[in-house]
Formats: structure tokens, sequence, C-alpha cells
């Protein structure tokens, strides 16, 4: 498939190409076809110079601030086992990417991972505070982006973290305490999408299963798997009964399900949503509030009274006799 090349984007080009012609640093590449998201990404990747030391990503929209190369760089520089080194993120109002403990500045892979896949993730206006971070507030030695021909290894938008989980097999994680860029959140961007369509369970469940096994003990490993598959299918039962019948909605987490090994069923999407009822008993509106927000676009928040019957609807189907 041939990317048609609109005026917008031939000018922006027009505009790269004349930086280009004044500093010598910089270079253009325009694909002559159209890859998907993460594909571009890796295309990208794989231009970047053989000299090179490490990689510095800006996502569209985003920005970085001046100090960001040089505090990235020194981390990286003091301390050669460093593979990914992060900091912290403006998105909005919100620092993202906390939970680090000054002055310290390298984390084992293994520890760091670990963190990630069982710390319970943070939330301040649908916004993740822990993690690795996004391409956006990191940085990657270069190595590393060569020694694979994908770096991101899947076509999923969380990709990113699972190439963390991926690298952090083999280096440290280092950690700048500076704000160091922006990132620019809409309605059009891939994580407004991702949030939208919830493909962030599909995407943990697939880490645990690819990644799981190095970062946590078989203990910790089933009971992670568990609880994913337990919120997956919770969440999903109330997109159902809310009335979330979009068509690709349904295709891609059944599809995914059935990719990962857990197919999903009638009976399952059933069962999940009676234990939601019977878990939130004492405050089942303010639970289901809290899943629909996930159904909505971006800052919108559901009404009472659409709280309400959805949550009679749910507890309708779960006392009905089939």
């Amino acid at each position: 498939m041939h990317r048609k090349r609109s005026r917008t984007n031939l000018f922006k080009l027009s505009i790269a190409k004349e930086y280009a012609r004044n500093e010598k640093r910089i270079q253009v590449h325009d694909n002559d076809k159209f890859l998907d998201v993460i594909a571009n990404h890796n295309r990208a990747f794989a231009l970047i110079s053989p000299n090179s030391k490490y990689l510095k990503q800006v996502s569209a929209d985003d920005w970085i601030f001046p100090q960001c190369l040089a505090s990235m760089v020194r981390v990286g520089e003091a301390n050669p086992s460093v593979g990914i080194i992060g900091s912290y993120q403006l998105s909005g109002d919100v620092v993202k990417w906390q939970g680090f403990r000054y002055p310290r500045e390298v984390f084992p892979g293994r520890e760091m991972g670990r963190r990630v896949f069982l710390a319970r993730q943070v939330s301040l206006n649908d916004q993740p505070l822990l993690g690795f971070g996004d391409p956006t507030s990191l940085m990657y030695r270069a190595d590393l982006v060569r020694k694979k021909p994908e770096f991101f290894p899947n076509p999923s938008p969380h990709a990113d973290t699972s190439a963390c989980f991926e690298n952090l097999q083999c280096s440290d994680f280092g950690f700048v305490y500076e704000i160091l860029s922006y990132e620019r959140t809409h309605a059009e961007s891939q994580s407004s999408s991702s949030r939208q369509v919830n493909r962030h369970l599909s995407q943990t469940l697939s880490d645990l299963l690819h990644y799981g096994s190095f970062y946590l003990s078989k203990d910790e490993l089933k009971e992670q798997i568990s609880a994913t598959l337990e919120a997956y299918r919770r969440f999903l039962a109330v997109s159902y009964f809310a009335g979330a019948k979009n068509y690709d909605f349904w295709d891609y987490h059944k599809g995914r399900l059935k990719e990962l090994g857990y197919p999903l069923t009638g009976f399952a999407l059933f069962k999940a949503a009676i234990l939601t009822v019977l878990r939130e008993s004492a405050n089942p509106g303010q639970a289901i509030g809290k899943l629909l927000k996930q159904l909505r676009p971006v800052g919108v928040e559901p009404s009472k009274s659409t709280i309400q019957s959805d949550t009679a609807a749910i507890g309708a189907s779960a006392g009905r006799k089939e």
C-alpha cells in the first residue's frame, strides 16, 4: 500500500529538508511505502548511524527540554551497564514516571522489571504515574537497538514497554531526576486511542507470558496472569452489559485473547459479570463508574443516570436464569 502524499505532508517534508540543508547532522528519510506505527518506528531505528552511541526518540506532538540529551547521556556515560535511561515527564499538568528514590540512579534490569510487573499502577487524571516511561521520556543505548532488526518486538501500541522488558534482561535501568520532556495528549494520539479500547490489558498479559518467567517466580507469575485475566474479563463483561458492542472493539479483544491462548467464551464473560456484582455489592455504582471511564473518550465523564442504568443492567443479568 503506497501512501498518498497530502499537501500538509509535503509541506512538512519541505521544512525538514530545509533544516537538513543547513545542518549536516540532520538526515531526512521519506518512506516510499505506508508503514504502521510500530513498523515505522523500527524502520527509523534501522537508519541510525552505525557510529551512534545512544538513540533518543521524540514522538509526534511531544518535545524535549534543552537539558534533556546532556542529562541523560551523563547517566549513561557514568554507568556503562545502563541500557535504558528514564526521566520525569510532564503530561498536561501531571508529572509522570514517579516512584524512584533519589539519589539512586541505577536499577538492575531484573529489579526494574519486577517493579513494573508487581507494582499496582497509580493514575492521576487518567495518566499513569508508574512504569518505565514512554519513548519520549526514555533514551536507549544504540547497541541494544542495533542488536535486532525490530527493536520494538511486536505491533502493539505498547511495544515500547515490551522492548524495555526484553532489553532489561541484559542491561540496567538508569534514571534522571529531572523533567526532561513534555507529552501532548489529544483524542487522536496513540495513547488516547489505546486507552479507549484498553489495549493495555492485553499487552500486560502478553508481556507476562513472554517475559514474566525471567522477572518473576513461578508462583508470582501464576498469580499475576490470573489477576490480569480476571481484570481483563471483568472489563469486557462491563463493556458488554454497558452496550459497548462496536465490532472493532470486540474483534480486537477476542482476537488478542485467542492469540494469547485464552479465548473469550460466553461463560467466562457471564461469570466475570456475576463476580463483578458480588465483589462490588457494597458500592456497585462506584465500581462500574470506574470501569466505564475506560469506555468513553478521554475527558468525558459518565453521567450519574448512565452509571445507575449500567449497574442495573449488570445486576439484572447476574440474577437472570439462563
